[in-house]
């Protein structure tokens, strides 16, 4: 396991009982060659948010790697992961737990094409200047009809 600790207590009762240095290591927060080891490395990403994650950044760098994700179905993680084809949304740790047992029927390779397909750079950059010329368009034609209207 590696990441920040955001919750302490949580972090103190839940996980630290479990790591023993075997099975279970905490490498603490990961800086980005160690990081991209461990998510290249990982069945599958883990991702137990408990607010409404606007983008999901750690995601799209788990799915670059060919590494699935396990994420609460909240915030943006609907629009980043496809049910059952490059990871699993869950509602609870219950459902968390059982999609681990699950994850070795999510294509890898999949996970890697998501990314490519929809986060690379000249992607992103496509997609929001589409965006900016459907606004302008929209803008301009109620601009239209305003001056339509006054006539």
């Amino acid at each position: 396991m590696a990441g920040i600790i955001q919750d302490e207590n949580y972090f103190k009762q839940h996980i630290e009982p479990f790591i023993d240095d075997d099975k279970v290591v905490y490498a603490g927060s990961a800086d980005p060659d160690q990081r991209n080891s461990l998510l290249g490395k990982a069945r599958a990403l883990l991702h137990p948010i408990n607010f409404d994650e606007p983008f999901g950044l750690s995601v799209i760098e788990s799915m670059a790697c060919g590494t699935p994700v396990i994420a609460i179905n909240r915030g943006s993680m609907p629009e980043i992961i496809e049910d059952g084809k490059n990871g699993y949304l869950v509602s609870s740790t219950n459902e968390a737990v059982n999609a681990v047992y699950l994850i070795n029927e999510i294509d890898r390779t999949y996970c890697r094409k998501t990314v490519e397909n929809r986060f690379t750079v000249n992607c992103m950059v496509e997609n929001y200047i589409n965006a900016y010329e459907e606004i302008v368009s929209s803008q301009s034609k109620d601009n239209n009809q305003n001056l339509q209207s006054k006539n």
